[in-house]
């Protein structure tokens, strides 16, 4: 398992080979050893020779790095991998993740903006994130300042994991500024790249880490935008990948709204609340909280109709009052991750609202 470890830690730093040639390869059998080793004689002399001349030498440096508490290397082969990237044709060959890396799996939003928001922008991205963290997603995003940076805040704020998606190694903090931050981030959620340990912030990687954001998640909010920001990248990209994109709508003498503007004028969806998004992905969140052999059909499923499953014993738990969640898993035994998801449904339900101060209150019928 070192060797092949090695291995893969080698193919990802060879210049010039991406995902594009070696991911074919990959999928149809080769190892990884066999191209490093012996590569297929279809590919061109000058991949060939590439592959010939891996750093072993720097691939134990990776090695070492893998070595620290908490970090993790995933291959495409990875059962750790995260499904939804990995169905992608340009999947990374690899990432590396320092933190969670079972968090990848999960369900995920990606939020997305402007390095230079309003206030506005950075308190209704704050406020979404704080939303979604409570509801159970998990909030995506690429740790760059402005909205990126207010949404994973707000995520960790409302007690939710939150994954920053980096253009450099994950010995490198892109901006320095939020240092701290990243910190905070891989001890509650998950720091990923592709990009192996020393790599520099350079102008091409930060495409790369877009596709990402997207590819992780759901779907993409965008909060604030000009027309010339990489948010909408991002969008355009999640577009690509059949991820929902989500943009919320500005003033007309704001200049950080026209991309938003323009991305509901192509078919993104207006929303105004955080439970307006929730709504949109309800059919894609019922994947991850129901199990489709115990139920005969999740679509249609009135998760409070019968008074002997756990749905009926949370809603009883709920009482009169706003309540947290915490004291859900007082009253009921529930584990922790399980209310999260069964107040997430329930609100997409219309049935649970959202109340400040974490708390969660039952809608009078």
């Amino acid at each position: 398992m070192q060797e092949e470890l090695l291995a893969w830690l080698a193919l990802v730093r060879l210049p010039g080979i991406g995902p594009a040639t070696v991911n074919p390869l990959l999928r149809k059998g080769f190892s990884v050893e066999t191209l490093l080793r012996d590569p297929p004689s279809q590919l061109s002399e000058k991949i060939r020779n590439t592959l010939l001349a891996a750093d072993w030498e720097q691939a134990q440096k990776d090695l070492r790095w893998l070595e620290q508490e908490h970090h993790h290397f995933l291959p495409l082969s990875s059962p750790l991998y995260p499904s939804r990237l990995s169905a992608l044709k340009d999947a990374p060959t690899g990432l590396f993740v320092h933190g969670q890396p079972d968090i990848l799996n999960s369900p995920q939003i990606a939020m997305v903006g402007s390095r230079n928001p309003s206030q506005g922008g950075i308190l209704t991205a704050t406020d979404f994130a704080r939303h979604f963290a409570r509801s159970g997603l998990a909030v995506t995003s690429g740790l760059a300042m402005g909205i990126d940076t207010a949404s994973h805040q707000g995520a960790l704020a409302g007690g939710g994991p939150t994954i920053a998606v980096m253009a450099t190694g994950l010995d490198r903090v892109y901006p320095a500024s939020n240092r701290d931050l990243a910190h905070e981030i891989a001890n509650k959620g998950a720091l990923v790249s592709e990009f192996p340990p020393g790599t520099s912030p350079k102008r091409g990687h930060f495409p790369r880490r877009n596709r990402i954001i997207s590819g992780l998640s759901l779907g993409v909010l965008v909060v604030e935008a000009a027309l010339k920001s990489g948010s909408l990248i991002t969008a355009r990209l999640a577009g690509e990948q059949n991820r929902e994109v989500f943009a919320i709508p500005g003033s007309i003498h704001n200049p950080l709204a026209r991309g938003c503007h323009r991305l509901i004028r192509e078919g993104a969806k207006l929303v105004e609340t955080a439970a307006d998004v929730l709504e949109e992905l309800a059919p894609d969140l019922r994947q991850y909280l129901f199990d489709p052999a115990a139920e005969n059909d999740a679509e249609d499923h009135d998760p409070a109709a019968d008074s002997d499953d756990q749905y009926h014993a949370l809603i009883q738990a709920m009482g009169h009052d706003p309540v947290s969640t915490d004291t859900l898993v007082e009253r009921t035994g529930f584990a922790p991750e399980a209310v999260s998801s069964m107040l997430l449904l329930l609100e997409m339900e219309g049935r649970v609202s959202s109340e400040p101060g974490g708390l969660f209150a039952l809608i009078k019928t």
